[in-house]
């Protein structure tokens, strides 16, 4: 599917991207316009989408109800799907409604609204993860801790709706599978809140695991190159730099300036923790610390991206750049001082 001149305004392709206000489906749509497609952006509030632009064109609705998706989707060609739930606080309904009943609603809709092909964003935690040195592939199976998130439950189930419905749809569907984002334009904040934890923090403490992180930019261009030319009914994770959060925090504290001290935490103080969070969410009380939550927090899970750099040619870009357009866009945004 070739670009066309972002200064073209005549017969544009138009994409319909939902989620047009996280971390990812903003910087997706900002990646859309600059190649030049028309973009149709759905959400429940207009007034929660941050850039300055006269685009996308900006449809309220809520994904659990398939005519709004519907209406949402008519004249549109294409569809990507970055709508998601992900507050390890949520319950497991919760995250059903929204990521598994929620994608079920926009293949019917991308079905109603003859739709070509869908871009399903998922996660990568719906893959087996690896070592540094033997970093996770799109063919590994899933894995404890991540089976027992209700997030990551949500997305596979979401994963084998996308491509049931689009077989039973005549519809193309690629799935992305990206990891740990960062970057601007992060309004929650969402994943931005690892960089809080550590900025102008005169302790910080550190968990014993790690994962992969990727610049937002590069994952948004992913995701546009898996609509453009990725194969229909495949799988690609979007991954960056495999890092320990001790590693983490000290490129942070680099970017920074920052004289913070940096604490390493027993992976037993937080298993610990994790238990009694667990009887404190039995009980009733929400809460992201958890048992599950904390294992994650102590597991090391490291994935590759060969197969998107090779297929779609994802690009690498520097880790160090993306905080560093992070913490500006939250200062822009008086989030940080």
């Amino acid at each position: 599917m070739p670009h066309t001149s972002a200064r073209s305004r005549q017969n544009r392709i138009r994409v319909l991207v939902t989620g047009a206000n996280s971390l990812l489906g903003t910087n997706v749509i900002l990646e859309l316009i600059e190649r030049g497609y028309t973009v149709r952006g759905f959400l429940r509030d207009k007034k929660k989408f941050k850039p300055p632009t006269e685009e996308p064109e900006l449809y309220e609705g809520d994904i659990s109800c398939r005519d709004h998706l519907s209406r949402a989707s008519k004249g549109c060609s294409l569809l990507i799907h970055t709508a998601a739930v992900t507050d390890p606080a949520m319950d497991r309904r919760a995250n059903e409604k929204v990521n598994t009943e929620g994608t079920n609603n926009v293949m019917e809709a991308a079905r109603d609204g003859g739709i070509k092909r869908v871009v399903f964003v998922s996660t990568a935690n719906t893959i087996g993860h690896g070592t540094m040195k033997i970093p996770g592939t799109e063919t590994d199976p899933p894995v404890k801790p991540f089976t027992d998130l209700p997030y990551a439950v949500s997305k596979i189930k979401a994963e084998k709706i996308v491509e049931q419905a689009a077989a039973n749809y005549g519809i193309e569907a690629v799935t992305v599978n990206p990891t740990f984002m960062i970057g601007p334009w992060d309004s929650k904040p969402g994943s931005g809140k690892i960089i809080m934890m550590g900025f102008k923090r005169k302790l910080v403490f550190v968990p014993p695991g790690g994962k992969n992180f990727i610049p937002v930019k590069d994952a948004a261009a992913g995701v546009c190159n898996a609509m453009e030319k990725g194969k229909d009914g495949e799988r690609y994770l979007l991954a960056g730099e495999n890092m320990k959060y001790l590693e983490f925090f000290r490129l942070l504290k680099d970017v920074t300036k920052g004289n913070s001290i940096l604490i390493p935490l027993p992976k037993l103080f937080l298993l610990i923790a994790g238990a009694g969070g667990s009887l404190l969410k039995l009980a009733g009380l929400k809460t992201a610390v958890t048992l599950t939550t904390m294992r994650v927090l102590c597991t090391g899970n490291y994935y590759s991206a060969v197969k998107a750099e090779r297929e779609l040619g994802l690009p690498r870009s520097s880790l160090h750049v993306a905080v560093k357009e992070a913490l500006e866009w939250f200062r822009e945004h008086d989030m940080i001082k």
